[in-house]
């Protein structure tokens, strides 16, 4: 990667210095001004295209050198790359999981756009599949087949509706923080859905209100700050007294707030940023959503997934096998903590991950095996636990609830 990076680095500082833009400019210009004076002076064109001939030459060869240094520091860039992002085929599968459920990929695509705010590519998006289903319900009925309707993303229309609404004021108030640095949206949001949020036991609502103080302690008056933090702050002192004595207590280093023992909660420059995310994030779980588009996390842990699958296939290339589990890889993904969303407990005898069809269980002993290992160890009898000395029956060992 170091020689990708001089590489791009080079390509970089030759773009920067490069003077095809002015040499450009100057036959742009010469050519214009010979033009003028040919309109005034028409007898005198012959000498004025003379007298271009040599600067426009010159312009042009040194135009053309720069191209050629341009075009070969590109063609080095591009080997480079290829050299080390080597093309390789992606794995492929008999068995397409989701071709079966198009329904589930129209309505991750659909969340996507309203998620990300592209609100009238979303609106068309759901008129195009609602088209195509009808096109497919026609041509159904046409074969003499009754096909269900059903909605294209699985969503009724009042539930898309309100969706799109709620994401609509999502991104008004998120406007509100990042372009104009107006809290007033996103606190008037947070009390109105302060019980919920307390029950999650969020801190949104203090954070903006704490913001807003520093806002005011910063930008207008400590008086006015003050005054906000004695009617404001009246309902956080239960959770939040000693953060709210130690804002107060700054007022005591006004002149010299900055080398005082409280400048690190004054002067934090991503504190907007770190609030507008956390906004997004507890908007998001009261609709019952991840704070990330569920389409953005199955591309990125399929991103991070792909070499072992890549790896995987090769292995089964060369020893002429093949996987035979439906709902499960021979390989572990290592995904990030943030996007392990439930439990999960792997067999430690079978090496299968379990269900609620097949659970944990407990045995006396405190190790834990799937239900179905063990009653393959026990047979419905007394039997000795494969980690330890222990003898139990089965009767005894206890569900897992993970």
């Amino acid at each position: 990667m170091d020689g990708v990076q001089k590489d791009h680095d080079k390509v970089w500082a030759g773009a920067r210095k490069s003077k095809n833009r002015d040499q450009a400019q100057d036959v742009i210009d010469a050519l214009q001004k010979a033009r003028d004076a040919i309109a005034e002076d028409p007898s005198a064109a012959a000498v004025a295209l003379a007298k271009l001939q040599n600067p426009v030459k010159m312009s042009f060869d040194g135009m053309l050198a720069g191209l050629k240094d341009v075009h070969s520091s590109h063609t080095k860039y591009g080997r480079a790359l290829d050299k080390v992002f080597k093309d390789k085929p992606l794995p492929s599968s008999e068995i397409d999981a989701l071709s079966t459920h198009p329904t589930l990929v129209n309505r991750a695509i659909y969340l996507h756009l309203l998620r990300e705010g592209l609100f009238d590519v979303a609106s068309e998006f759901h008129d195009e599949a609602s088209a195509r289903q009808k096109i497919q319900q026609d041509a159904a009925a046409a074969l003499g087949m009754d096909v269900p309707m059903e909605h294209p993303l699985g969503l009724d229309k009042s539930i898309s509706e309100n969706m799109q609404e709620q994401f609509t004021n999502m991104y008004h108030i998120l406007s509100e923080l990042k372009d104009n640095h107006n809290l007033q949206p996103a606190i008037d949001w947070a009390r109105s859905n302060c019980s919920a949020l307390e029950a999650r036991g969020s801190n949104l609502e203090f954070e903006l209100c704490r913001l807003k103080y520093i806002t005011l302690f910063l930008g207008s008056s400590q008086m006015e700050a003050l005054l906000y933090a004695q009617t404001d702050f009246q309902h956080f002192r239960g959770r939040y007294l000693s953060e709210i004595q130690q804002l107060i207590a700054a007022m005591a280093f006004a002149s010299n707030l900055e080398e005082s023992p409280y400048a690190t909660r004054f002067y934090n420059t991503a504190s907007w940023d770190e609030v507008a995310s956390s906004f997004v994030r507890e908007f998001c779980s009261l609709l019952e959503l991840s704070a990330d588009s569920p389409l953005y996390i199955a591309a990125t842990a399929g991103a991070i997934a792909l070499p072992i699958l890549l790896k995987l296939q090769a292995i089964q290339k060369q020893k002429h096998t093949e996987w035979t589990s439906q709902d499960e890889l021979p390989a572990e993904t290592p995904l990030p903590a943030s996007y392990q969303f439930h439990s999960i407990f792997v067999c430690p005898v079978s090496k299968e991950q379990t269900t609620d069809a097949n659970p944990p269980m407990m045995l006396p002993c405190c190790h834990v095996l799937a239900q179905e290992s063990l009653q393959k160890l026990s047979k419905g009898a007394k039997f000795k636990c494969p980690y330890c000395p222990v003898e139990s029956h089965p009767r005894d060992a206890k569900r897992v609830f993970l």
